[in-house]
């Protein structure tokens, strides 16, 4: 008789056909996620509110997600995609923009500012007066969580 012996093999697991190398795009980000969750494109379809067709188009980057998707996207993979870790304020406001879901004109209604000037900063073409960056900034605090 020989003794019983107790072997654990050990070794990296290959990703799934298809699975990203390198997440330079949002339909990369998606489809990583959607991997890792071990989730169909329905699935995924079904949480956006979309068609699964659209899911295959945004994964293959044919076609970018709306304005009004990225807020969702950004809730179903748990990190912003598009945050840089160096932003100046046009970059912060157009990040903000991206993660409310709103377009140019909508914020810069809220913010009681033409859209053209709104634009501007966004591109770092011109600076907020001092009034209009306080009124930034509190328009911004009011959206931060409190705890």
């Amino acid at each position: 008789m020989l003794p019983f012996c107790h072997v654990t093999l050990r070794g990296h697991k290959l990703p799934p056909p298809g699975y990203p190398s390198a997440l330079k795009t949002i339909g990369d980000h998606i489809k990583k996620r959607r991997l890792d969750l071990k989730l169909t494109k329905r699935d995924v379809a079904k949480r956006f509110g979309v068609d699964d067709v659209t899911i295959y188009l945004w994964e293959k980057n044919r076609v970018r997600p709306s304005l009004a998707q990225i807020p969702k996207i950004i809730e179903f993979l748990g990190y912003d995609p598009f945050k840089k870790k160096t932003e100046n304020l046009g970059e912060k406001i157009l990040a903000f923009r991206r993660v409310q879901g709103l377009t140019q004109k909508k914020l810069a209604a809220q913010l009681g500012i033409d859209q053209a000037t709104l634009a501007r900063w966004e591109r770092g073409m011109h600076k907020p007066s001092k009034k209009s960056l306080i009124n930034l900034a509190q328009f911004f605090a009011d959206f931060l969580p409190t705890y």
